[in-house]
């Protein structure tokens, strides 16, 4: 029988975390117990290897992230099966070093399923492995995942609330503002007329052609919402949190503007005028 290429780092009653210097060292024993701490970049290929076998968790490295973030692509492939899986930041380790992974390891990035866990930014891989063995992610629907978090209270009346799409808005959020994740085309004009927020961040959606990935501006500026946009290039389509973090503004109509709203501003100074403007 051929010896394992595997290390235990540590063991509950759950199951094991394992150490291993490849993606491809991921073992049918690891089904649905064990957490795979390999020293790979997680792009789609080695999720796929590692999907197959369907461990309890995996973390590898991110390989400097790369173009279209192919170095971590693989977290979304195995977020899709609801596999926790995280990767360190390149520098923190060496590569092609399991235990070094597991020892010396500083998580970048990370899923959802493995944020359920408890994982976040800044950990040491070693906690983050013994997260995701003793905790197990929640298994939502898809129009449950809507990551809805107030990121500013500021304003009396006046929430800015950002959420990861359009379509994820509420009732009460004719009083707030939010800050969103999907382009701002005419298929987003139904789900701000139905909300009819108090003022709107979205993404351009790259601009597209004929400016249509911020066409809604101005569609929804007659029915007197206040929005804006902010530039695909520099904040992650499909995560709120980072339209206003990261966000840029690319566009804005004409009662946004009114509002103090420009070109080129941080989201999130343009959120609060926003929240602070008189109808």
């Amino acid at each position: 029988m051929a010896l394992s290429l595997q290390r235990e780092m540590h063991r509950s009653d759950r199951g094991r975390i394992v150490a291993m210097d490849s993606a491809y060292h991921v073992e049918p024993g690891n089904r649905g117990r064990d957490i795979a701490v390999n020293a790979s970049y997680c792009g789609v290929l080695p999720a796929r290897f590692i999907g197959a076998q369907a461990p309890r968790g995996a973390i590898g490295v991110d390989c400097g992230v790369g173009p279209a973030g192919a170095s971590i692509a693989g977290l979304w492939y195995l977020e899709a099966l609801n596999i926790p899986a995280a990767v360190a930041d390149a520098m923190t380790v060496r590569l092609g070093d399991g235990e070094d992974l597991y020892h010396e390891g500083v998580i970048s990035f990370l899923n959802r399923p493995a944020q359920d866990c408890g994982v976040r930014a800044g950990m040491p891989v070693a906690e983050a492995a013994k997260r995701m063995l003793e905790h197990d992610p929640l298994q939502p629907d898809a129009g449950e995942v809507t990551n809805r978090t107030v990121v500013d209270d500021s304003v009396p009346g006046h929430l800015v609330v950002c959420t990861d799409s359009i379509a994820f808005g509420l009732p009460e959020d004719v009083d707030n503002v939010l800050v969103t994740a999907g382009h701002t085309g005419r298929s987003a004009v139904p789900y701000l007329l139905k909300v009819r927020p108090f003022g709107f961040i979205c993404s351009d959606g790259g601009g597209a052609r004929e400016g249509s990935g911020r066409a809604g501006l101005e569609l929804v500026e007659a029915e007197g919402l206040a929005g804006a946009t902010v530039d695909a290039r520099f904040a992650a389509m499909g995560d709120g949190l980072s339209s206003y973090r990261d966000g840029i503004i690319s566009g804005a109509n004409a009662l946004a503007r009114a509002a103090g709203v420009e070109i080129g501003m941080p989201a999130s100074e343009a959120a609060r005028l926003l929240a602070l403007r008189t109808v």
